[in-house]
């Protein structure tokens, strides 16, 4: 696991805090629920790329590819909730996505960048905190996570290429490091702030 995690670890600027993987022992059902919510958008805001950019192939093919790993992940999900008794009932997202999504351009090229920047910290951010699960969940919810890091970790990747490669193709004066570093630092502060619910992608409730 290690050798999947380090890349990730080195890449964000903080680590999950202790008090929000004592919280997801004690909201079990709103973890479960809240992972199935993530990976069901994580498919649309991929699909959302496939027709907002049609006219980039390597595009194209890398967000079809992962739309259909975000389904299935969605997928296993709900086997675990079922499995573990849990009703998937309406939550109210979190405040982390609509913190990382204001940051966007709404002009392009720069849009496109930044929503692949997005997703780059978004999927760190997931495996990140799967990893961060595994040692402390129920060993059939562990084993679920255990399952998830590998693709997340490569989704992380995919997105962080794809930016880069725009970048350069076509608005060379975008600075990548300092957008980047933009949302690391968004990123930073949503997960290690308190937060009044717990969500997969929360800091620690109050």
């Amino acid at each position: 696991m290690s050798a999947v995690i380090e890349p990730v670890l080195e890449f964000l600027h903080a680590p999950t805090p202790a008090g929000w993987q004592q919280a997801a022992l004690e909201h079990l059902p709103e973890l479960l629920i809240d992972h199935a919510n993530c990976e069901k958008k994580a498919a649309s805001n991929a699909i959302s790329l496939i027709y907002r950019y049609v006219e980039h192939p390597h595009l194209l093919q890398k967000m079809s590819r992962l739309a259909r790993e975000e389904l299935r992940h969605f997928e296993q999900v709900v086997d675990v909730m079922t499995d573990e008794g849990v009703d998937y009932i309406q939550l109210s997202p979190s405040r982390y996505a609509a913190g990382l999504h204001r940051l966007i351009s709404k002009h392009e090229p720069q849009r496109l960048i930044d929503s692949l920047i997005c997703g780059a910290v978004v999927e760190a951010r997931s495996c990140e905190r799967f990893a961060a699960l595994i040692p402390v969940l129920p060993h059939a919810i562990g084993q679920l996570y255990q399952s998830l890091l590998k693709s997340e970790a490569r989704h992380f990747q995919d997105y962080l290429t794809l930016a880069e490669g725009f970048a350069e193709s076509l608005c060379q004066d975008v600075d990548i490091p300092q957008r980047l570093e933009m949302f690391l630092r968004a990123d930073a502060e949503l997960i290690s702030t308190e937060d009044t619910e717990f969500r997969f992608h929360s800091g620690v409730p109050s």
